[in-house]
């Protein structure tokens, strides 16, 4: 098996995608047949309409947006370890999960009848999208002032702390149901997306994947820092440029329609390297979206608690996934030190 993996690694991620694909879709509260799968295939005259709404228009829904989300993330965490060359970078460094928050916190703490009356997950949705884009324009024009990736990162950490300290005033004032509606909301989940909001984060993410491939020569150029990319003709500036606005548009859109995701834009673009030995990023970033993809659907079927009507919050399972994965990064880092 350990030979396979060596040899054969996108076999193998292929191949555990698929089969955490299929193993989602299968998992619920509602058990469901082998009649009724043949039934949805077509290999039945009399398929049950009820069975059919709860595949296709919830778990086939489900799985798709863990697919969607888990690659985006694993792809901005991809991207920002490389631009501040830090093994420890996660998308949400540039506080764009923390713009999303305050922005949803003052929708429900300060303008709940404003949710009722438009329609809640909506307005949720667009709400977080702007709070994301507030930071991306912050960030966008702090990094055209400032040149250095160190003092970006540290700005965007002071960021996203301003924003959390904000969101606490909020909650400290809040009522209690408007702060468990919130707090519902930051846990996260897979399950809130139709097939309408689908098609806008496929297409949001999109556009991002295709930014992250357009800047995978300066990503292999970065590597080894910006006067080595500048030597290679790389335009230091203008790739900083799209790279933030890729990781922006990957995260916050992710962000916005299923809530803070923690963990595996940070641990996901590790444990592909383990798996491909490679640091050219035409390769990593393919093999990133496979692996945050699997790793999403894996997360979200034990989220499932299999055999139980219960569902987990998606953030406990993915921090339980992640955070073995950033203390071995930390251990490692510090024996290669010593």
């Amino acid at each position: 098996m350990i030979k396979t993996l060596k040899k054969h690694p996108w076999l193998v991620l292929s191949a555990l995608l698929a089969g955490l694909f299929i193993l989602n879709l299968s998992q619920g509260s509602v058990q469901i047949s082998f009649s009724d799968w043949l039934g949805l295939a077509g290999f039945s005259s009399n398929p049950n309409p009820v069975i059919s709404d709860i595949i296709i228009d919830f778990r086939l829904t489900k799985s798709l947006t863990c697919i969607l989300a888990g690659g985006a993330l694993a792809l901005g965490g991809l991207m920002m370890q490389t631009l501040f060359r830090n093994p420890l970078a996660g998308p949400d460094v540039l506080g764009l999960s923390s713009g999303a928050s305050l922005a949803v916190a003052l929708l429900v703490m300060v303008g709940n009848p404003i949710i009722s009356n438009l329609g809640g997950s909506f307005v949720i949705s667009l709400g977080a999208t702007l709070g994301s884009a507030s930071i991306l324009l912050l960030i966008l024009a702090v990094a055209n002032r400032i040149k250095d990736n160190t003092s970006l990162l540290l700005i965007g950490l002071m960021v996203g702390a301003t924003t959390a300290s904000l969101v606490s005033v909020l909650q400290f004032i809040s009522r209690t149901e408007d702060q468990h509606y919130f707090l519902i909301w930051t846990f996260g989940s897979m399950g809130w997306l139709n097939w309408n909001e689908l098609m806008v984060l496929g297409g949001v993410l999109t556009v991002g994947i295709a930014l992250a491939f357009y800047v995978s020569k300066p990503l292999n150029a970065w590597l080894l820092g910006d006067n080595y990319a500048r030597s290679l003709g790389v335009n230091v500036s203008s790739s900083r440029f799209v790279i933030i606005l890729a990781t922006s548009l990957l995260a916050g859109s992710v962000t916005a329609f299923c809530g803070p995701i923690a963990f595996v834009g940070l641990a996901v673009p590790h444990l592909t390297r383990l798996l491909i030995k490679t640091t050219n990023h035409r390769i990593l970033i393919p093999g990133v979206l496979v692996m945050g993809a699997s790793v999403m659907l894996f997360c979200d079927t034990v989220a499932q608690l299999p055999g139980s009507a219960y569902v987990l919050p998606i953030n406990a399972i993915t921090a339980l996934v992640g955070a073995p994965v950033v203390i071995w990064v930390i251990v490692r880092a510090k024996k290669v030190v010593v």
